[in-house]
């Protein structure tokens, strides 16, 4: 048996085969062949895809009206067939959602919700304001691709399916590797380096208290990762922080022969901070394998000479066979 939990956050129900996937575009619009696509891979993963035909509006570099996204994103929870909602894609936009949004009704109707990228910013807020426990993972027009190898099916059913205990751990060609060694638990947490960024001095700023937090980015420059890590150092936002790991921070260089490695602005910004650090967890922008991580579970961070990081507990809730018969 696991540790009992404490956390205040509320698990939605698990996914299984069989089950109704809907899909948004809270952000940027998107192109039918590669939704196609993903709703194909969706269907031979034994889901059922399902999505509104207003998903294909485009307002400027839109998927639609901040008003059409929103009242999407409300139907897919409000929806009961729909047992989990994942993003077709992200791109910019979901910071327009948190104002048209009604968070009752993430509240009153919880479910999966999967997505990276620029829906770090729903996935924080609705961790944070509605306490859902959310799932930075593969999003539908990029990493449900059959032949790209860009989907890490094992996390996605631990995550989703509501496995009580599970880790990843570095082996050959994980790409993860220990900056700081040390060992802690908290709550997993975090998305994209420049959604959490800009999400300081708003009303919806990241709590990252009691956290193990973790961050990625793609095509930022070393100084521009710098730069925000900096900026939520300087806010205060590593000061309860348990322990960090990064993603694999795809494309992050100046230029191929810069001589050095991200891995030395890493060390140099939160080195000092007396927890540990570990980089390379391929989720969110990676070139393979794309790993599906619980936002708002407990879990624990191991680093020493190799990395381990264990999730402590279920995201999602079994249904009962009562319920299940019922459902």
């Amino acid at each position: 048996m696991g540790p009992q939990s404490t956390n205040p956050r509320v698990k939605p129900p698990a996914l299984m085969p069989g089950d109704t996937v809907g899909i948004v575009a809270p952000a940027s619009p998107i192109q039918r062949n590669l939704l196609d696509a993903g709703c194909l891979a969706l269907f031979r993963m034994g889901y059922k895809p399902f999505f509104l035909d207003s998903i294909f509006d485009q307002d400027l570099y839109f998927a639609g009206t901040a008003k059409r996204r929103a009242r999407e994103l409300e139907e897919m929870f409000r929806r009961p067939e729909v047992k989990a909602i994942v993003c077709a894609r992200g791109g910019y936009g979901c910071n327009y959602l948190l104002d048209e949004l009604d968070l009752d009704v993430v509240r009153v109707n919880p479910k999966i919700f999967v997505g990276y990228s620029d829906a770090t910013t729903l996935l924080t807020w609705f961790a944070d304001a509605a306490k859902l426990v959310t799932f930075h993972g593969p999003m539908i027009t990029r990493d449900f691709d059959d032949a790209a190898d860009l989907l890490h099916v094992a996390s996605w059913k631990s995550s989703l399916e509501g496995k009580s205990q599970w880790e990843i751990a570095a082996v050959p060609g994980s790409g993860i590797e220990p900056i700081v060694a040390g060992e802690v638990e908290g709550t997993l947490y975090g998305g994209c380096l420049s959604m959490l960024a800009a999400s300081l001095g708003t009303p919806y700023a990241i709590r990252t208290d009691d956290t193990i937090l973790f961050i990625e980015d793609i095509g930022a420059k070393p100084f521009q990762v710098d730069r925000m890590l900096m900026q939520l150092k300087l806010a205060g936002k590593f000061s309860g922080v348990r322990g960090i790991i990064f993603g694999e921070m795809l494309n992050c260089v100046q230029q191929h022969d810069q001589g050095y490695k991200l891995q030395e602005v890493v060390k140099r910004v939160v080195g000092d901070l007396g927890i540990p650090v570990a980089y390379g967890l391929r989720s969110g922008h990676v070139s393979k394998q794309n790993i599906t991580l619980p936002i708002g579970v407990r879990a624990r961070l191991h680093v020493a000479d190799s990395v381990r990081l264990s999730i402590l507990e279920s995201a999602a809730t079994a249904l009962t066979p009562q319920a299940a018969a019922k459902s």
